[in-house]
């Protein structure tokens, strides 16, 4: 499925946390992971002055003997595993070499070698979400392993769906996952209530057509949620069926009840709108999520749209 798994570090601790969440999937999936180093000055100015070229060739011995350590303890782990560095800017070269090197899935931290903030993802982690056509993990740098380096168990996985071929796209690797011993998958689905905007309270006759639309939904989606459980193993799928207003919030609030040590989420769902690279719901995931949160590309290719911004910076640099 993923054949190579791309793991970009910065040298710091937290950047480090993604590491038996590395080696855990790549037992689970038979991959490779593919270990990346960007080299990339910290000063705003520093494409203004002269480089020192010892100050490079140490800095770019220093990522070598910090990538082979690394590369040794995956290898130690049973993984196989490769290293390489890059330079430039993180997030750019991030996408460039995921993109490049064909990898299926980019791994990160939330938060690296800048530290923590008061922010759920740090400014480069937003930057690939926002460009890259790959699945992509993020591990929140906050939360710690205790179980150690190479026993990283995952026991609750929560996998939203929503009645969508794209949704189902996390499946396949919903069912490798429950064949780890002791893991569980919630596949869950959120029956919306309409919406009914109008500027006076709505009558007992939208409220009754609303109820039936609810119950209507509710019925799909319980023989839905039941024809995907039979295509897992049973004993390591349970289902969730929630009526709401709200689905993001919802999900968010199940995970704190459930227990979920990871949530699995296709890049789109039955909206079907692929010009971004990913939809609301991932999106409030990823600026809201309090666990580690793996997004199925189901879209995978460059963007079909630029932004506004990214329009403006190809026209300037074509002048």
């Amino acid at each position: 499925m993923f054949d190579r798994i791309l793991v970009p570090l910065d040298r710091s601790a937290l950047a480090e946390c993604v590491l038996p969440h590395a080696i855990a999937l790549a037992r689970a999936l038979n991959s490779q992971l593919v270990l990346l180093h960007v080299v990339a000055s910290c000063e705003p100015a520093a494409h203004l002055r002269a480089v020192d070229p010892l100050e490079w060739h140490l800095r770019r011995a220093e990522a070598e003997s910090y990538l082979d350590a690394v590369r040794a303890r995956m290898q130690e782990a049973g993984v196989r595993c490769e290293a390489h560095i890059d330079e430039g800017d993180a997030a750019q070269c991030i996408v460039d070499f995921a993109y490049g090197y064909d990898a299926g899935l980019v791994l990160m931290a939330s938060h690296g070698q800048s530290g923590l903030t008061g922010w759920n993802v740090s400014s480069v982690v937003q930057k690939v979400v926002m460009r890259a056509r790959s699945s992509l993990m993020i591990v929140r740098a906050r939360e710690t392993v205790q179980a150690g380096p190479f026993t990283m168990q995952y026991r609750r996985i929560l996998a939203p769906l929503d009645n969508s071929a794209r949704a189902e796209c996390i499946l396949p690797l919903a069912a490798i996952l429950a064949r780890i011993p002791e893991t569980r998958i919630l596949l869950t689905h959120v029956v919306r209530r309409p919406e009914m905007p109008r500027r006076i309270p709505p009558s007992q006759e939208d409220l009754d057509l609303a109820d039936r639309i609810v119950e209507r939904n509710r019925v799909e989606a319980e023989d839905y949620l039941e024809v995907v459980r039979q295509r897992l193993p049973s004993e390591a799928v349970a289902t969730r069926l929630l009526v709401a207003e709200q689905v993001a919030s919802t999900l968010h609030e199940l995970v704190i009840q459930e227990g979920v040590d990871l949530v699995l989420l296709c890049a789109h769902g039955y909206s079907g709108e692929t010009r971004w690279p990913h939809g609301s719901l991932v999106a409030s995931f990823v600026a809201y999520g309090s666990c580690p949160l793996l997004i199925f590309q189901d879209a995978p290719g460059e963007p079909s749209v630029l932004t506004q911004a990214e329009a403006a910076v190809r026209g300037a640099g074509s002048r």
